[in-house]
């Protein structure tokens, strides 16, 4: 019989201490403002990006074909 025959892992934790706030310590809750000002500043980041996109934008042609050469009269005496 090959193959994986009843593996099992077990994991043991100690119950949290009476004392213990469940993870809302003293730190708890410091890291919004710096990340809101973080986010606020990568939106400010992607409207100029955005707005220099477009600048650049309309700078581009509608087409990239090559303008129609006229024919000459020149190349029609034979």
């Amino acid at each position: 019989m090959t193959g994986y025959n009843g593996t099992v892992a077990l994991v043991v934790q100690a119950p949290p201490q009476p004392d213990d706030p469940g993870g809302r310590g003293e730190d708890f809750g410091k890291a919004a403002p710096v990340g809101l000002l973080l986010l606020i500043l990568f939106f400010v980041a992607v409207a100029f990006l955005a707005r220099s996109m477009n600048k650049h934008l309309r700078k581009v042609p509608a087409t990239f074909d090559k303008p129609a050469e006229p024919a000459s009269e020149d190349k029609q005496d034979s």
